[in-house]
């Protein structure tokens, strides 16, 4: 057994994976119940707005809040509603009824899949950041493209851009820039390379925007080229993250007046046994604490950012 499936067997439950649905800080499972919640409130709101204007008409039946919520591909509309900027990649709707739901649930599907590879490889910070610059990035090429191809928005005054496809799209690149052998389906055969189902989601989506006759196909690609080039500056040691998950941290702590703006560095809390050892070479007490902080850190940022000695401690833990 090597040094990265010890670490397994200091669980509670070894025989679970190391994220579940439960966990605190699961960044995967908070972006699914944030476009789940406004989906939710999407629904509501659409029962609300016929009740209150019965005898509408078509208007009433048609009424969708997702205008109120999509990005706009002209800046001027924009302007009026600069909240669509984060909104949109949350947002679902457009769609009557039955067709509505199945589109919901086949893009949370999707997220999922890519978004659980994203962090079994490398840990749980990394999901929000891709996800954001990939639906961020994706908005940019959507506005371009309404201004550069006006005649591709079909049947409508302001052409809109919603749903987390952008998003998906970026940790998918990602998943497939950072891990291309990874496989899924083990049990078949030797399994499935990623990349596979990579192409499958780009082309569905691609060929599903195309067939709308809209620009949202530029914003996959604007997606796309964002979580290619997230990891390209990430294996150069340019991590967009960091940043983030700074403020993110800071925000939180506003209303966490007892909690500690920085941890205290746990190597000022372990004792050295030097023995005959020069004093350079040194050997850390294993402990619970010291180990659960190991663990901590796998799984926030994955096995890979261990330091020697933090997979020295797992390896003798193990063998002792």
């Amino acid at each position: 057994m090597g040094i990265a499936d010890r670490h397994i067997e200091y669980r509670e439950n070894p025989g679970q994976r190391r994220f579940t649905l439960g966990q605190p800080g699961n960044a995967l499972i908070a972006i699914i119940s944030l476009n789940i919640v406004v989906f939710v409130l999407i629904l509501i709101s659409r029962v609300f707005y016929l009740y209150t204007h019965q005898g509408g008409g078509p208007e009433a039946l048609n009424y969708d809040a997702i205008e109120w919520l999509a990005l706009p591909g002209n800046l001027t509309r924009l302007s009026e509603r600069p909240w669509t900027l984060i909104t949109f990649m949350f947002s679902h709707g457009g769609l009557p009824g039955f067709a509505l739901l199945l589109n919901m649930l086949s893009s949370m599907l999707w997220l999922y899949a890519f978004g659980y590879i994203l962090q079994d490889l490398s840990g749980n910070k990394l999901i929000f950041p891709v996800y954001i610059y990939g639906s961020l990035a994706g908005a940019v090429f959507f506005i371009l493209a309404c201004y550069a191809f006006p005649s591709l928005p079909v049947n409508q005054q302001y052409p809109y851009l919603f749903g987390s496809n952008t998003g998906s799209t970026a940790l998918a690149i990602a998943v497939t820039t950072f891990s291309p052998g990874y496989r899924i389906f083990r049990n078949i055969g030797s399994g499935i390379p990623v990349w596979t189902l990579t192409v499958l989601f780009l082309a569905i989506n691609v060929v599903s925007a195309l067939g709308y006759g809209n620009a949202a196909s530029f914003a996959i690609l604007g997606g796309a080229l964002a979580g290619f080039l997230f990891v390209i500056f990430l294996r150069r040691g340019m991590d967009g993250s960091l940043w983030m998950n700074n403020v993110y941290n800071w925000f939180i702590n506003l209303f966490n007046p007892d909690k500690k703006q920085e941890r205290s560095n746990m190597k000022e809390k372990v004792f050295y046994q030097t023995g005959g050892r020069t004093p350079y070479q040194k050997t850390a007490n294993i402990t619970q604490q010291r180990i659960d902080e190991i663990l901590d850190k796998i799984n926030q940022k994955g096995f890979h950012f261990l330091t020697e000695e933090e997979k020295n401690i797992l390896k003798r833990a193990g063998e002792e």
